[in-house]
């Protein structure tokens, strides 16, 4: 079908494609880095044990150094429409030296920056408490030790100060993201002296000012993890009273929530609240499974929540997900366009018209426009979208992984 029959079919509802596609345009996606080499890092520093971040299969290609991440980095956008971020993890410096997490500095990730402002792109930034020596314990800004606590303190500050200088270098803010792998595998004793060392060593930790101009501070919660089945020192309700009273943004990460709840629920609620959310977008197969998304019903209906509250100008999204099962350039490029082909759907809805069928309590008229809307021609709205930012679509895409992925396979 060709757009402007599309075109028309979707006018015929009120809605306005080339509207849908000029919002479209505007909203970027923050790519995670730790898909490309499974969540590895360049540390020169041996690190220890995963923190319960565990990436599954060995497929051939994985990136080893910060310049084959950076080539496939490169792959992947240029296969995606737009222009996009990536979201770099305090693992991944790139220097000679050997810094530990509570030494690192701006000039060891000075060439990821530099090589953002060559692509156009902004950067995002975690402090990463998890896979080092003073993380074994699955516990770090929590752990009951001063000494182990004031080592995570200080990363923390230093994650804070490099976002805050690579928010000013690039001239786009840039999302600091925290997320602790602290908890229990029994059943504790004493939840809340956990809780209370943690608020205390993030208050700590965020007491230097930075500007908001330049850097936000996250903070991200979890059900539970491997290892600390039994408690998750900073769960969905610790963070989120956190956040509320303290200014931070709230991450809200699809994996990290029970397989029954419901993400595109909980932004509306938070959002009244909270001035601003980040979002990291994974499919939760079973539970924190981290497998790339799909245009599924809880994809499409987060999608459908950020634009119905009109929550696009006040939310951060960014992807986290890792399978090392197939092509990791090509996991990045599904996700990001089925998050993309997500929002596009989003605008496209009718929504005056659902609107009005719900404020009149007329929920035949509501399912029956929903429905019948999933018969409209998107895919050619798509296509045209693809087209006109030179990115491709089909067998074409298919045979532009293809090929790029027998580049990458002989990589030891």
């Amino acid at each position: 079908m060709s757009y402007d029959t599309a075109k028309a079919a979707f006018a015929e509802w009120g809605v306005d494609t080339e509207a849908a596609l000029a919002r479209l345009a505007t909203i970027p996606i923050s790519m995670h880095c730790w898909q490309g080499d499974d969540v590895v890092g360049f540390e020169k520093k041996t690190g220890s044990s995963g923190g319960g971040i565990q990436a599954t299969g060995n497929h051939p290609g994985r990136a080893r150094t910060p310049d084959e991440l950076r080539a496939d980095l490169e792959f992947a956008y240029s296969m995606i429409p737009g222009k996009h971020r990536l979201n770099l993890h305090a693992m991944y410096m790139d220097t000679d030296e050997s810094p530990d997490r509570d030494e690192i500095e701006y000039r060891h990730f000075a060439p990821w920056v530099d090589w953002a402002k060559a692509q156009g792109i902004g950067l995002d930034f975690n402090p990463t408490f998890f896979a080092h020596a003073k993380a074994d314990d699955n516990l770090t800004l929590s752990h009951p030790d001063k000494g182990i606590r004031d080592f995570w303190i200080e990363h923390g500050k230093r994650t804070r100060d490099i976002a805050a200088r690579i928010g000013s270098e690039l001239g786009s803010v840039c999302v600091n993201n925290i997320w602790v792998p602290d908890g229990y595998k029994d059943i504790p004793v004493d939840r809340m002296a956990a809780r209370q060392r943690l608020e205390a060593s993030l208050d700590e930790m965020l007491a230097p000012e930075q500007d908001p101009a330049l850097t936000l501070d996250a903070v991200e919660s979890k059900l539970f993890g491997i290892g600390v089945e039994a408690c998750t020192v900073g769960s969905h309700e610790f963070y989120m009273g956190y956040a509320i009273r303290k200014g931070t943004l709230l991450c809200l990460d699809m994996g990290h929530f029970h397989p029954t709840e419901n993400i595109a629920d909980k932004l509306s609620a938070v959002a009244l609240s909270l001035p601003q959310i980040l979002l990291h977008v994974s499919r939760p197969m079973r539970w924190d499974s981290d497998h790339v998304i799909l245009q599924n019903d809880d994809i499409l209906a987060m999608a459908q929540e950020l634009v119905s509250a009109d929550l696009l100008d006040r939310t951060f999204i960014g992807l986290d997900f890792f399978d090392a099962t197939i092509s990791r350039t090509a996991a990045w490029v599904i996700g990001v366009r089925n998050m993309q082909k997500a929002l596009l759907r989003a605008l496209l809805m009718p929504w005056d018209r659902l609107r009005t069928a719900e404020n009149t309590l007329d929920f035949t008229a509501r399912l029956t426009l929903t429905e019948e809307f999933k018969d409209l021609p998107f895919g050619a709205i798509w296509a045209a979208y693809c087209d006109r930012l030179g990115r491709p679509t089909g067998l074409a895409l298919m045979g532009e992984l293809e090929a790029y992925q027998a580049r990458v396979a002989s990589r030891g």
